[in-house]
C-alpha cells in the first residue's frame, strides 16, 4: 500500500491574485503533501496556471506542486516537457505533471482559443502521443524523432532533464481512458462530484488489468481523488463531521482504491486548517491500525 497523502486543488482567481499563493504557503505550514491548480486557459477570470505554479515553487520549500490537470489541447507537449523539467529543477524535485485531454463540454472554448477540434477518441490518442513525446524529451540521449497523428517532432533536442523522475497523472472516467492510465500513466485523478466512491472499484479494476497487460505492476500507479464535501450532520459521502470524513477516506485507502486525496476547489483557509487538524491525522491513524 502506498503512503496516504493529502493535498488540495486551489482555484487561481484573477481578481484576488495573492490569495492562491498565500493558500499554498499555508498548506506547506499545515503539513500538506501536495498543492495543485486546475487549468482552464479559456477562462479570463483565471490566472495562468503555469505562471502560478512557478510562483508557488518560489514561495515554498517542501510541498509538491502539480497541475490538476494541464489542458493539453492548448499547451504544446514539447513546451510542457521543458516547462515541467524547469519547474522540477527549480523546486529541487518537487514537481509532478497532471495532463488532461480537455473536457468535451469545453471544446467550443478550446477551439475559440486556437485549439484543435478533436473528438473524444482523438483527444485520447493525442494524450497518449504527448505522454510518449514528453518522456522522450526528458530522457533521450539523442535528438527526438516522433511521427504521430497529432504531434510530430523532427529531430528535437532533448532536455533539460528533470531532477527526479516526474510522474505523469491523468484524469480519467471512461473505459478507454482508464486503460490508458493502466498502460502508460503514473497516477490517476477523478473527482468525486463526477465520479462517486462506488464507481472506484470497477475503474481501478480496469486500470489494474491494463497495467498487467502492458507488463506493469498496478501497485506502481498512484490513485488520487479530488474530494468535495461539507462538514455537517449528514450521512452521505463527506457530509458528516470530521471523524466521519476520516472513516470514509480511510475505508477507501484500506480497500486499495485511493492513496492521495485533494480537497476539491479549496478556497478557505479555515477548511484547510480544519482538514489538516481533524481529518488527515485521523485517516493516517485509522490506516495504520488497519
Amino acid at each position: 500500500m502506498s503512503e496516504v497523502r493529502f493535498g488540495a486543488l486551489l482555484e487561481p482567481s484573477a481578481d484576488r491574485p495573492q490569495d492562491v499563493l498565500g493558500l499554498a504557503e499555508l498548506m506547506e505550514q499545515l503539513g500538506y503533501d501536495v498543492v495543485t491548480l486546475s487549468d482552464h486557459p479559456y477562462w479570463p477570470e483565471r490566472l495562468d496556471t503555469v505562471a502560478l505554479l512557478s510562483a508557488m515553487v518560489a514561495r515554498t520549500r517542501r510541498i509538491t506542486v502539480m497541475p490538476n490537470l494541464l489542458n493539453l489541447p492548448l499547451r504544446p507537449p514539447a513546451v510542457i516537457a521543458r516547462t515541467a523539467a524547469t519547474l522540477d529543477i527549480l523546486s529541487g524535485g518537487r514537481f509532478e505533471l497532471g495532463l488532461g485531454t480537455g473536457a468535451q463540454q469545453m471544446w467550443e472554448s478550446i477551439v475559440a482559443e486556437g485549439g484543435p477540434p478533436r473528438t473524444a477518441g482523438q483527444s485520447v490518442e493525442a494524450l497518449e502521443e504527448a505522454t510518449h513525446l514528453i518522456r522522450a524529451l526528458w530522457t533521450s540521449e539523442t535528438d527526438v524523432e516522433f511521427r504521430g497523428t497529432h504531434y510530430q517532432l523532427r529531430g528535437a533536442r532533448p532536455g533539460p532533464a528533470p531532477v527526479h523522475r516526474i510522474n505523469i497523472w491523468f484524469g480519467a472516467y471512461r473505459p478507454r481512458m482508464l486503460r490508458v492510465v493502466g498502460a502508460i500513466g503514473d497516477g490517476w485523478i477523478p473527482s468525486s462530484p463526477f465520479f462517486p466512491p462506488e464507481a472506484l472499484p470497477e475503474a481501478n479494476r480496469m486500470i489494474d488489468e491494463a497495467a498487467e497487460a502492458a507488463g506493469r505492476s498496478p501497485r506502481g500507479i498512484r490513485r488520487g481523488y479530488n474530494i468535495e464535501g461539507e462538514f455537517g450532520t449528514g450521512s452521505g459521502f463527506l457530509q458528516g463531521p470530521p471523524h466521519a470524513w476520516a472513516r470514509q477516506l480511510a475505508e477507501l485507502v484500506l480497500a486499495g482504491q485511493i492513496d492521495t486525496f485533494f480537497l476539491y476547489r479549496a478556497g478557505s483557509p479555515d477548511i484547510l486548517r480544519r482538514f489538516a487538524a481533524e481529518v488527515a491525522p485521523a485517516v493516517r491513524e485509522l490506516v495504520t491500525k488497519g
